[in-house]
């Protein structure tokens, strides 16, 4: 198949951001409802919808979520009609978390319904990284399902060398700051899969998050024994004003004041949509994010704030 054939639907933020760097943006015909980089994509026809009412605070939505989950229900529905219309040739889906984007159960249910209404077969490609290693390995994945040829599978590869490149241990003098890198707030949520990684080659010591290892419900008694030198609040699907307004909800508990990192105003919140919730190439930013927090200069930098 030719690269003009191409007629690619992505169902989750990473994977259109990965179609965009490895250069076949321009192929993209279909985009989920949380896509929205590059801005280009935005034009895009939208082929799903969350089945929950996305507006509350972190403790509602959290309910909403848990009684979908709870009765064996999809957290996303995925618009047939629309992806018949759109024929795609493939479409980039995740098998990461059903909390997250549309599920691959969900994908391939829909796919069955258009193979028998389309004539050419549609290639699905599920990403399922748990760490730094998975997201080039499955940025290489998507090469070889779009490359038409040696060469531009060659081009896709060197793209992705060049990401990788580009993330590079901080050097570290003293000894490392202990973060405590929150990606849900009531209940509380540590940060795993790579973001332990990227606290790491940030400079710092992730004090609960698992590199490798799905994000995790935690305690209040977890956060306060964990004790962090620096707090950073990422919430999954958050921008910043809606991360500000969840970290000053969380704020309110007694527990909150007794904190190091709240003691010495170390605590930082950002745009965890945008950066730490999408395994892609612009890891690369969150990893300069975790950098300028941990060096205590956030000045320049997009994507973060000081509470």
């Amino acid at each position: 198949m030719g690269a003009a054939n191409l007629r690619i639907v992505s169902l989750v933020p990473s994977a259109t951001e990965i179609v965009a760097q490895l250069g076949y943006g321009q192929y993209l015909v279909g985009r989920s409802h949380e896509c929205d980089f590059p801005k280009a994509v935005l034009d895009l026809p939208i082929c799903t919808e969350p089945k929950f009412d996305p507006v509350g605070s972190s403790g509602e939505i959290h309910e909403r979520v848990s009684d979908l989950l709870a009765s064996a229900l999809s957290v996303y529905r995925v618009k047939t009609d629309l992806l018949a219309a759109l024929q795609p040739t493939h479409i980039i889906t995740q098998a990461q978390c059903e909390v997250c984007a549309v599920s691959l159960s969900d994908v391939e249910a829909a796919v069955a319904t258009l193979v028998s209404a389309q004539a050419e077969a549609i290639q699905v490609v599920s990403l399922q990284p748990q760490c730094l290693a998975d997201v080039w390995s499955d940025m290489g994945r998507v090469a070889i399902a779009l490359a038409d040829s040696a060469e531009s599978l060659a081009a896709s590869r060197a793209i992705v060398e060049q990401v990788k490149a580009r993330l590079q241990p901080v050097e570290t003098v003293n000894s490392r700051p202990t973060v405590a890198c929150i990606e849900w707030t009531d209940p509380l949520m540590a940060a795993g899969n790579w973001v332990p990684e990227l606290v790491t080659l940030a400079g710092g010591t992730d004090c609960l998050g698992k590199a490798g290892a799905h994000s995790d419900w935690i305690s209040w008694d977890d956060l306060i024994g964990a004790d962090p030198d620096i707090i950073v609040v990422m919430p999954c699907g958050y921008d910043l004003a809606q991360t500000r307004q969840a970290t000053a909800e969380m704020a309110r508990r007694a527990e909150w004041t007794q904190l190091k990192a709240v003691k010495n105003n170390r605590v930082y919140i950002t745009d965890g949509n945008q950066y730490f919730n999408r395994p892609g190439p612009r890891l690369v930013e969150s990893w300069q994010i975790l950098t300028a927090v941990i060096q205590g200069d956030i000045a320049h930098i997009d994507g973060v704030c000081p509470l």
